[in-house]
């Protein structure tokens, strides 16, 4: 039943074959179909019409500047973030990260409509107030500025993040022998700190500018009632206006796409070239700057940040979903709660919406946690030349867009399957395979964590009495993976059940899912209901997130990307 081999651990014979059969299910092929499409397309002519439109450009030229404005917001606010609460003796950390992240965790489009609730003189919030601006006046979101300063929010915990991780890297000593040699904290901020977190910080902001080339939510509300086109959007609005090219078009496009943003990774690895980032010294210990009469203005700035950025959107959310209508000023005498009733007892969409969800939500958690159990256990205790290949397929569908992953999928399963001649096309089945594709890679990362740090010894040792494989697997390995497992869960399904990007193009009706309803509703004018939808979507989250939160302690470390 198992062969040995050659580091010593016993492997079923058909596990080498399992975890191929699925990468090669979940990647290789879609992505090899939309190549094969894309390259068919340009061989048949269409290649030339495609790049003379100008609507092609615009959507290009529009893509890259909202995209690098972004990143420029990520890095800012990002990378203060991140300083603040790596270096500084600010007090309520823990608190501050948590609130920080959630941005990164709302769907964009609950995003884009939380700050279109907040700004403009429909705001119902403002109305309230008495500080809306007077009536006709634009709305300012709508533009290529707004467009980048919410995909500049909604991505800064990502440099957060990156660069938090180089911070918590940095060698103590080094920083003490500076401190020793008389240099003030702003020289050894200046002269050390940063240039050691360098690797962090554009890695983040990388992150951040492929994040943005892809982002469809923030572009679709925000652009498209001002006929402004990013890639994502063209390719939505390409989509809708069905035609004999289509399949050609999209291809083509998601492989602009897929272009730009592997060239945005490109000039990270230029910009790291040539660079000697080596750390020699003890990391671990976080440097402290002691800010003494600092810190109290320091912490009410990070404290007016969060409100700005999570508190006031969400308060103009909640205010709009309350009122009657969008734009009427809520007061007590105003205050309804029939948008909830609507969504919840009337509107039959949403409720479908709502089970779809939840079923892709969470068929998609569970069952890529029984791929991934086999499939991190494999990657880590393997030792094949094939290992780099494996793992770099995995990755790429996360890395890539949504959009190019559903194109992959639509061009995949258009036709019917063969020999079978069962159609996946408009059913809720290839927005499964669709989800299984694109957050492989989100569940497992902590799968691969927990078998990382889980000592063969023992699983040997139960080899060697005599346990076979899965006697192993259910008595050692699944309780020491057990926490990491649940963070797995919680992972894929707080993403999965509000993704917009992947099922926008692959819907239909019946099987639309949260984040296509609150497009919809948005699109047609029922600002209210996607505003209530929105809120319930909000809170779902911060429960999951309060739930990763409590798993913490358990996990590996890095698992939960909020934790100091």
């Amino acid at each position: 039943m198992s062969v040995l081999n050659a580091s010593g651990n016993s492997q079923p014979r058909w596990l080498f074959p399992f975890v191929v059969l699925v990468v090669f299910v979940l990647s290789a092929l879609p992505l090899g179909r939309l190549a094969y499409t894309g390259i068919l397309s340009s061989l048949n002519g269409d290649l030339w019409p495609l790049l003379t439109d100008p609507a092609l450009w615009r959507a290009v030229l529009n893509s890259l500047v909202t995209s690098f404005l972004g990143m420029i917001i990520s890095v800012v606010i990002g990378g203060g973030f991140a300083l603040a609460l790596t270096l500084c003796d600010v007090r309520g950390k823990a608190a501050m990260s948590f609130l920080f992240m959630l941005p990164m965790m709302i769907p964009p489009q609950v995003t884009a409509l939380s700050w279109i609730g907040m700004t403009g003189p429909s705001s119902t919030l403002l109305k309230a107030i008495g500080l809306a601006p007077a009536l006709g006046s634009p709305q300012p979101l709508y533009s290529i500025g707004g467009i980048a300063l919410l995909l500049g929010v909604q991505h800064a915990p990502l440099v957060y993040l990156s660069l938090r991780a180089g911070l918590l890297a940095l060698p103590q000593d080094g920083i003490e022998a500076a401190r020793l040699s008389g240099a003030t904290s702003w020289r050894v901020l200046k002269d050390v700190i940063l240039p050691l977190s360098t690797p962090g910080l554009i890695a983040g902001a990388a992150i951040a500018f492929v994040s943005g080339v892809g982002n469809f939510g923030i572009p679709a509300i925000l652009g498209i009632p001002a006929s402004i086109f990013t890639l994502p959007t063209l390719i939505y609005s390409r989509f809708a206006s069905f035609g004999t090219s289509t399949f050609g078009d999209i291809a083509m496009l998601s492989g602009m796409i897929a272009i730009i943003s592997v060239a945005g990774l490109a000039v990270q690895e230029r910009a790291m070239k040539g660079r000697d980032y080596r750390i020699i010294g003890l990391s671990g210990k976080v440097a402290t700057f002691r800010l003494h009469s600092w810190r109290l203005p320091l912490e009410v700035v990070l404290w007016l940040a969060i409100f700005f950025i999570l508190v006031a959107p969400l308060a103009a959310l909640i205010a709009s979903s309350l009122a009657p209508a969008y734009g009427v000023p809520l007061s007590l005498k105003t205050a309804t709660l029939h948008a909830y009733e609507e969504i919840l007892f009337r509107q039959a969409s949403t409720r479908t919406a709502f089970l779809n969800s939840m079923f892709l939500a969470s068929v998609t958690a569970a069952g890529l946690l029984l791929v991934t159990l086999l499939t991190a256990y494999f990657l880590v205790r393997a030792k094949s030349r094939f290992m780099f290949i494996l793992s770099a397929l995995v990755d790429i569908p996360y890395a890539l867009p949504g959009i190019v992953i559903a194109v992959a999928f639509i061009l995949l399963l258009a036709a019917p399957l063969p020999f079978v001649g069962v159609t996946l096309y408009g059913t809720i089945w290839i927005i499964l395979l669709a989800y299984f594709s694109s957050f492989f890679a989100v569940s497992l990362k902590p799968m691969v964590g927990a078998f990382s740090q889980f000592d063969p010894a023992l699983e040997e040792a139960a080899r060697l009495a005599g346990a076979g494989f899965w006697r192993r697997l259910k008595d050692i390995i699944l309780p020491l993976v057990a926490p990491a497992a649940g963070a797995s869960i919680i992972l894929v399904f707080l993403i999965a059940c509000n993704e917009l990007t992947v099922s926008a193009l692959l819907w239909s009706a019946g099987t639309q899912t949260l984040g296509v309803v609150i497009y919809n509703l948005d699109d047609s004018g029922s600002f209210d209901l996607a505003s209530a939808l929105s809120v319930l979507v909000v809170a779902m989250v911060i429960i999951l997130m309060l739930l990763l939160e409590l798993l913490g302690r358990k996990l590996p470390k890095g698992v939960v990307p909020w934790q100091n």
